[in-house]
Order: C-alpha cells, then structure tokens, then sequence
C-alpha cells in the first residue's frame, strides 16, 4: 500500500487534512470521537477498532471510515500499526 497514493485518494474524497501515523505495539485509545468524518487506511500492522458494539480487526490495505461524533476505541497489535487518516 502506497502512502501517498493513498493522501491523494483521500484528498480527492474530499478530506481536508490527511497524514501518516503510526503506533507502538499494544497502543490504546479509549472510547472518544471526532468532530468530523475520519478515515483510516492501515499500511502496516493491525488495528483493532470498537463501534457501536462492534469489534473488528484491519489489517495492512483495508480502511475503515469513523462518522462524525461516533463513540470508538482502538488498539493496535503486537506488530504496532502505521496508517493513513483522513480528516473532514
């Protein structure tokens, strides 16, 4: 999965600000929300996201999208996790 290739997508769906993250093994982030739409776009690694009383796994070429003001949580795996956000 290319990076850039990835901004760019993201810039052309509209999101405003898009940048690259990552995360160390077993990083958390409690219950919180965003005041828009965010995306996610897993590069390396995994994420482990809870919505709305759903639990799933991404892995490395998979997205997933955040509505605004939707309460969620993550935690990366044993591998850490690097990634694209986009934000509008």
């Amino acid at each position: 999965m290319d990076a850039r290739a990835s901004q760019e997508t993201l810039r052309e769906e509209g999101f405003s600000r898009t940048f690259a993250w990552s995360d160390a093994p077993g990083a958390y982030y409690r219950d919180h929300t965003h005041p828009g739409t965010t995306t996610h776009i897993i590069l390396k690694g995994e994420m482990t996201v809870t919505s709305d009383g759903r639990t799933r796994t991404y892995k490395a070429g998979e997205r997933f999208d955040v509505p605004a003001g939707t309460v969620h949580s993550a935690r990366t795996g044993p591998q850490g996790c690097s990634y694209i956000v986009g934000e509008k």
